[in-house]
């Protein structure tokens, strides 16, 4: 299999790592793109643009990314908060008084976005079109009785995340968190980055599915007494409750689901797209800056750790994102970011300077560590120490 792009010297490790991930750990379609110090280090493509396909990925093929969408939303709701349009540690209820109920007056907006807010669950799931539709879903959030006393205890919000961030942006701008995302940072950073797939650009997306590959290491690291796949398998559990918030299971490769605004797991990006969006959150891009330094710290301070009511392994987040350890491993302690599950990633690493992006079209297994991204940033790693 042809690998395309190009890449830096001292970052040909990078390039031998992705021709492996196809050679050796099944992949079918994927992208990865790094950045240093706002420059473009590696841009590299390969295999088939449909899971299932002979179409050649081409360098502006763009993928769903599942979860990694979430670190896009947390950072829009820092942008507000740095912009003053959002107090962090003030009540949802402020912007939202809707939410006010069941126990959740003291839901504080950093709970939301640090997976505190203990409605990781919907007592009665939505269907897609339900979940498609903002008011009806942000109805249904806001009337949910918590699993916690918020603040408390933290869990992932695995589909729940939209309709808390996406309802909050419309209140303090009244634009969807799409259109947002869409004016103040895929069109100034010329990112190929969207939360609401418009029809004119869907013809560079693939089509995905799941795929099995060689038994390797990586997924969750930490072996806890119950698996989160064995967490997964049991219907009355919080796990497979906080995935089915939204039953069936969409259709990921139909147009309308790719159309909803859903910025927990719906969001569509090049490799690129994911990379230099981090680029900017850490520094400069093409004169373009997103996160002030007080920002950056605040981005990437714990605010969650330790067992995960929903993950069932110890994870640490910070203001939206995941934070390197052994549950999500990333380049070094100071790195910041968001997986999706069974695939997609990216991320920033500060001191470094590196950001980060990989897409594929095959979804695995795997929720927070799958093993290409891991073998990716080990490459990543050897480069820039070497």
């Amino acid at each position: 299999m042809d690998v395309n792009g190009t890449v830096a010297e001292g970052f040909e490790p990078v390039r031998e790592a992705f021709a492996a991930n196809f050679a050796a750990l099944g992949d079918r379609g994927a992208a990865v793109t790094v950045y240093r110090e706002g420059r473009k280090v590696v841009d590299l493509w390969g295999g088939t643009r449909d899971v299932d396909g002979t179409e050649p990925w081409e360098r502006d093929t763009a993928q769903i990314v599942r979860s990694a969408t979430k670190g896009v939303a947390a950072a829009v709701l820092l942008l507000l908060a740095q912009r003053g349009q959002l107090d962090l540690d003030a009540p949802v209820g402020v912007h939202w008084p809707e939410y006010k109920a069941h126990g959740k007056e003291r839901t504080r907006v950093r709970h939301l976005l640090a997976h505190r807010a203990g409605v990781p669950v919907l007592d009665r799931p939505l269907t897609p079109a339900e979940a498609a539709d903002p008011d009806l879903a942000a109805a249904a959030v806001a009337a949910q009785t918590p699993v916690w006393e918020p603040g408390t205890e933290h869990g992932y919000h695995a589909q729940t995340y939209s309709w808390l961030t996406g309802e909050l942006v419309r209140r303090v701008t009244g634009r969807t968190i799409g259109r947002w995302v869409a004016e103040e940072l895929a069109r100034p950073l010329g990112l190929d980055l969207w939360i609401g797939l418009p029809e004119a650009v869907a013809g560079r997306v693939g089509r995905v599915a799941q795929i099995e590959a060689p038994a390797t290491p990586g997924g969750l690291r930490t072996r806890p007494k119950r698996t989160v796949s064995e967490a997964y398998a049991d219907p009355a559990s919080l796990t497979r409750r906080a995935f089915a918030a939204i039953t069936p299971m969409p259709d990921e490769n139909d147009p309308a689901y790719r159309a909803a605004v859903l910025p927990a797991s719906n969001g569509i990006a090049t490799a690129d797209g994911l990379a230099r969006f981090y680029a900017a959150l850490i520094g400069e891009v093409d004169g373009v800056r997103l996160f002030t330094p007080e920002t950056l710290a605040a981005a990437r301070t714990e605010q969650s750790a330790g067992p995960d009511r929903v993950l069932v392994v110890n994870t640490r987040f910070g203001l939206g994102h995941m934070l390197h350890g052994g549950a999500a491993p990333l380049l070094s302690p100071g790195s910041f970011g968001h997986p999706g599950r069974g695939g997609a990633l990216g991320f920033a690493d500060p001191e470094s300077g590196i950001a980060f992006g990989y897409v594929t079209n095959g979804f695995r297994k795997s929720v927070t560590a799958d093993a290409r991204a891991q073998a990716l940033i080990r490459a990543v790693r050897t480069a820039i120490t070497a």
